[in-house]
């Protein structure tokens, strides 16, 4: 039944009158943002006192009793769910006692920068939309560029993390090298063991599941073995196959480690290997002394994934990927779309809009939150802060090695140090497993675990931001107190 159209204005102003809630006033919106803003400076205040992580036995399931509703409710009492069915259950990745996996910690002047993005609602993905927010975004991008020692040429896209990052430049390193579905299965990737799982699996979303993988043998520190590299890459030319991407990491994620980048890349360019670096969680660090040394070669690489939700501690959701020539990264994701032509004859053409660079067209303006932390901040802050992460990890180790009964891995190249305690009898599998569930449990604190080699090892990686020496030397106590714990509840089973 067709509505009459003398009664469409009648019906378009009730619809309108319901949706005043959308568009609260100047007095609403004021008093919303009191409401939020105590509920994080409280949150932020209480840090080092809530637990790192808490076992929450319902894990956040009493959300689903409170259902979305067709009516509106109390921000005091929607705050109150949050906090109790969200922000308490599990990990608590702000806290300066996060020393599990890779700790992204959440610049409060980066929320503050996506908080503008999110009001101003700016699209940056399209330079024609906004010039000054492609700008920002390309200029956060060539800061980083320079930073790691790529030339001019280089381009990048700001990225939700290092899996997508990673699939970019695999995806560039298919088209540069022309590979087609004819070559796949002759196509060969060199990693190693410690390589991020997200590599492979952007292999696969690549299209090129059929590929060979080749996982390269480590040093004794865990770092890709040039000489083996070698002997691989020229049996497979033997082979008939095509030597195509190389992989090494800039700090991994089990051990920290980071690959010989300069030889590394002087075996890929005489095979005419595409070389690439996966340093979501090392690459930052080329911002301090210490790092730069460690990270020598990295400028020698095809491209580059860089996570500054890690390293420059912006909240999680931030990645980048790098490539020396921007037209490695134009290529594969250029496009033509009569709905857009207007953003082709308004954009400069000296300016490549970001969804050219990308396999994302609408998504979220992300530049804001690096480009307000870097100006508000300076980059002298955030070099100390990485140059004080490194600094801690060699502190704790050198504690560790004190403590008898542990046994750790190798110097740690960054921030990550590995270790486990060998009791004089027993299991050691068994009482580093029952030794970090006491860690874990107690809440001070937070550290992960991880199997080298096929030994269960526990992991400290130092690089929130809010950890310093205070809680490095908390962490330490907490160690020896819950081995202390663990032989005595071991002793007691017995």
């Amino acid at each position: 039944m067709k509505t009459d159209p003398g009664k469409l204005p009648e019906i378009i102003k009730t619809l309108e009158a319901k949706t005043t809630l959308l568009e609260p006033d100047l007095k609403e919106r004021q008093e919303l943002f009191e409401q939020v803003n105590i509920y994080t400076e409280n949150f932020l205040e209480s840090l080092d006192k809530r637990p790192v992580y808490h076992k929450d036995p319902q894990e956040g399931a009493g959300l689903l009793d409170d259902p979305i509703s067709e009516e509106p409710e109390a921000l005091e009492k929607i705050l109150e769910i949050f906090d109790e069915h969200v922000i308490t259950p599990g990990l608590n990745p702000a806290s300066p006692g996060h020393l599990g996996y890779i700790p992204g910690s959440g610049l409060y002047v980066s929320a503050l920068g996506d908080f503008l993005a999110a009001v101003t609602n700016r699209y940056s993905g399209i330079y024609a939309a906004c010039p000054g927010a492609a700008r920002m975004e390309t200029m956060v991008i060539k800061w980083f560029a320079e930073k790691v020692g790529y030339p001019e040429s280089a381009a990048g896209d700001l990225t939700s993390g290092g899996s997508i990052a990673n699939l970019s430049a695999i995806v560039a390193a298919r088209d540069a090298r022309s590979l087609k579905a004819r070559d796949f299965h002759r196509a060969v990737v060199y990693l190693c063991e410690h390589t991020h799982h997200c590599v492979e699996k952007a292999v696969r979303t690549a299209g090129l599941g059929e590929a060979k993988i080749r996982h390269v043998p480590v040093d004794d520190c865990f770092r890709m073995n040039p000489k083996a590299l070698e002997q691989v890459v020229r049996q497979d030319i033997q082979n008939g196959l095509l030597p195509w991407l190389l992989v090494a990491s800039a700090g991994t994620t089990d051990t920290g480690a980071v690959d010989p980048l300069e030889t590394l890349a002087s075996i890929a360019r005489e095979n005419n290997i595409w070389f690439h670096v996966d340093g979501a969680y090392g690459a930052s660090f080329v911002l301090c002394e210490s790092g730069k040394k460690m990270l020598k070669g990295i400028e020698l690489s095809d491209s580059i994934t860089m996570d500054p939700h890690k390293g420059l501690f912006v909240p999680f959701g931030t990645g980048i990927i790098l490539v020396k020539n921007a037209a490695d990264l134009h290529r594969p994701y250029q496009y033509q779309a009569n709905y857009l032509q207007d953003e082709k004859t308004l954009a400069r053409m000296e300016q490549v809009s970001s969804a050219e660079m990308s396999p994302e067209l609408t998504r979220h303006f992300r530049g804001v939150r690096v480009w307000l932390a870097l100006k508000l901040c300076g980059v002298s802050a955030f070099s100390a802060a990485l140059e004080e992460k490194i600094l801690l990890a060699r502190y704790a180790y050198h504690r560790l090695n004190r403590i008898d009964g542990i046994e750790t891995g190798p110097f740690p190249d960054l921030s990550i140090i590995i270790f486990r305690y060998v009791p004089e009898n027993g299991d050691a599998d068994q009482f580093n497993k029952m030794l970090i569930e006491q860690i874990m449990n107690d809440g001070a604190v937070y550290m992960s675990s991880t199997l080298i080699d096929g030994n269960f090892m526990l992991r400290m990686a130092v690089l929130s931001f809010r950890t310093h020496l205070e809680k490095i030397e908390q962490a330490l106590i907490i160690i020896d107190k819950m081995i202390v714990q663990t032989l005595t509840k071991l002793r007691g089973d017995i």
